[in-house]
């Protein structure tokens, strides 16, 4: 009974009406359930860095300050500029800095707004530095 001689020699049994189960579909069968959905989520949710938002000292507080004045005053020629400025995370303390590289349309003094060419807002408080 230890040796399946009397099974050894048959042929490997194929149905004549389901059509062959391929190995990948064979092994999805076996594959480990996720007893905990959304667990993994969490995981990569903790595991993701976010970068402080850094405050500006006086001086650079007031060097901002002039670009924004001279950005404001020459608003009508459309100034070409690189912003930083600090994008504050949905989930998670903290946020990321980002850069955005266009023309000046306007800066709203009233909401405090930067409005960019291509009509993006940036908050004045989350600008880090301003290249001209």
């Amino acid at each position: 009974m230890d040796t399946y001689s009397d099974i050894i020699d048959h042929p490997h049994y194929q149905s004549k009406t389901r059509p062959h189960m391929s190995m990948s579909g064979r092994a999805a069968q076996f594959a480990p359930f996720a007893a905990l959905s959304g667990y993994g989520d969490a995981v990569r949710e903790t595991e993701r860095e976010t970068d402080p938002r850094v405050e500006l000292d006086e001086s650079e507080l007031a060097l901002l300050n002039d670009k924004l004045q001279y950005l404001y005053l020459c608003r009508a020629d459309h100034p070409r500029v690189t912003i930083r400025y600090f994008v504050k995370d949905r989930s998670k303390d903290g946020g990321s800095y980002e850069s955005i590289t266009g023309t000046v349309k306007n800066i709203d003094a009233v909401f405090c707004y930067v409005v960019m060419d291509d009509d993006s807002l940036i908050p004045i408080r989350d600008i880090r530095s301003i290249e001209l």
